[in-house]
């Protein structure tokens, strides 16, 4: 395969703040719409004034981040390495890398499925189901996380593989087109006009919408044959130690960091679950809501990995430095505009969900609490997609330890304890202030080295 000029002249000689919008832009407009549909989710099955639909859906939300944990592993780690082998010219190794991520995530995905279905009462349990929510809970389990886990870990897994090589509109459509389907399946098999199944109904329009989205990119994949550097050939899955070592040194930490945010959010539900089932379904209302803002950084930090790893292979660092001065000029810019929104009209954006005053009470209080902490956690980010896209995963390895075992959880039971059910809406944006700081210490250090 001859080398492919357009990529170069992303990576290489497109001006920087050119570059980041072309590789981000598809990635946040699929979050975005990936929120949307989340949102949609949430939306109808709170047209059902049912807390305990509501509830399920808030309950399951840890164990679908796990999906993140096999992602961003086998994601984040391969395309990271596809992009500094790009940056080296090693075209080679770009093919070992992207079939070796692609074929482990596959198998980590299938894993994940099986201990769902063979353990789920456990499972439940530990999520914080009770007698009153655990037959909902377990039917929207099944079908997200018990037979959703393949596609929809791949689906994610695809869409990183694919934008290390600057392919972020063709990432993202695989994504928006199954958002989509998602959107418009929700009040069919949600409300009572159509197949009624509440939340079941919600994860079973999830599973579909997800297997659409995995055909997209099959389908794709056979199209651009001989056009790129992915492979999906298992001939080139690699055990070679610069292969697995880079992918897991990389992606390990994402690892750990979603497996620390399974345990810092089933700890925030049971405790939120002590306050009662509007408690929980609030901050389920809360937590989907603030999703959108937090996908527009994870955008941005993810999304201009490759264009960061790419040029510090290269030994371009002017190109790196400036790509990173633009990257928070454009991130902190826009969630200070989402804070000012969350203040104004927070009790709209709960109530527009469901109308009940405890409910809009609660969630209007949490919404400004976790807006608080969005700036600086867009610091934490950004800093661990710069030290990703470089290859050291030990500092990001570092964050995640840092930013859940040593900060957030602590400071939730903390401040539940001291405050009550309100103490939890402050309580991680105390830890984010502290990370964000330990975070930009660190960052003056690795632009130091370079």
């Amino acid at each position: 395969m001859q080398k492919d000029v357009s990529k170069e002249e992303l990576f290489e000689r497109m001006p920087v703040s050119k570059a980041i919008f072309t590789l981000t832009i598809p990635m946040i407009i699929s979050s975005i719409v990936s929120i949307v549909y989340n949102l949609s989710d949430t939306f109808f099955v709170g047209k059902l004034n049912n807390p305990i639909e509501n509830a399920a859906v808030t309950l399951v939300a840890p164990a679908m981040t796990l999906f993140y944990a096999i992602t961003n592993l086998f994601g984040v780690g391969a395309s990271s390495l596809m992009s500094r082998k790009l940056g080296l010219k090693e075209y080679d190794n770009v093919k070992k890398a992207s079939a070796t991520g692609i074929y482990f995530g596959f198998t980590f995905a299938l894993l994940l499925s099986a201990i769902t279905l063979i353990f789920s009462k456990p499972i439940l349990h530990i999520l914080g189901s009770d007698s009153q929510t655990y037959a909902v809970t377990k039917q929207y389990l099944f079908w997200t996380v018990g037979l959703g886990a393949v596609p929809g870990i791949m689906n994610i897994l695809f869409s990183f593989i694919l934008r290390a090589e600057g392919r972020a509109m063709q990432a993202s459509i695989g994504a928006i087109s199954g958002c989509i389907l998602n959107i418009i399946l929700d009040p069919f098999f949600i409300l009572p006009f159509g197949l009624n199944l509440g939340a079941a109904g919600a994860g079973f329009a999830t599973f579909i919408s997800n297997c659409f989205g995995l055909c997209y990119f099959i389908i794709l994949l056979i199209s651009i044959r001989g056009k790129t550097f992915v492979s999906v050939n298992p001939k080139k899955v690699s055990f070679e130690p610069d292969i697995l070592k880079n992918i897991f040194v990389v992606g390990f930490p994402g690892v750990i960091q979603n497996n620390l945010n399974v345990v810092s959010m089933t700890i925030f539900n049971n405790l939120a679950a002590g306050f009662g089932t509007y408690a929980v379904a609030s901050i389920g209302i809360v937590n989907k809501l603030n999703q959108l803002p937090i996908q527009i950084i994870f955008g941005f930090s993810q999304g201009v990995m490759p264009l960061i790893g790419y040029n510090y292979a290269s030994k371009n660092d002017q190109r790196v430095k400036e790509t990173i001065k633009k990257i928070f000029q454009i991130t902190l810019g826009a969630l200070f505009v989402v804070l000012i929104i969350y203040f104004a009209a927070s009790k709209q954006l709960v109530a527009f969900f469901m109308k009940d005053e405890t409910i809009i009470e609660i969630g209007s209080r949490f919404l400004k609490g976790f807006g608080l902490g969005l700036p600086f956690m867009c610091v934490d980010f950004v800093v661990v997609g710069i030290s990703q896209a470089f290859g050291m995963g030990r500092h990001a390895l570092i964050f995640s330890i840092l930013r859940k075992l040593a900060l957030e959880i602590p400071f939730i039971l903390l401040f539940s304890h001291l405050f009550g059910l309100y103490g939890l809406a402050y309580s991680t944006f105390c830890g984010e202030v502290i990370m964000s700081i330990i975070a930009l210490v660190v960052l003056k250090k690795l632009l130091k080295k370079n």
